[in-house]
């Protein structure tokens, strides 16, 4: 029996540059909004966070707050 990834939360390692995925899936979920965002859609990232972002401007609000 193979296992689908499909409608199933990625879980990933968040580099400068790419992410590498631990656990396969197809999204993953915006820290900051909830929203899911599709690995091909995926552009933002915190890598000291390890967070996932759905645009620019989410990944600008998490960084304004106080950790």
């Amino acid at each position: 029996m193979l296992m689908s990834s499909k409608n199933k939360v990625a879980r990933l390692h968040y580099m400068a540059n790419s992410f590498r995925m631990l656990t396969a899936g197809d999204h993953v979920v915006c820290a900051e909004t909830g929203q899911a965002i599709p690995l091909e859609e995926l552009r933002y990232w915190s890598v000291v966070k390890q967070e996932p972002y759905v645009s620019a401007d989410a990944s600008v609000r998490a960084t304004m707050k106080k950790s």
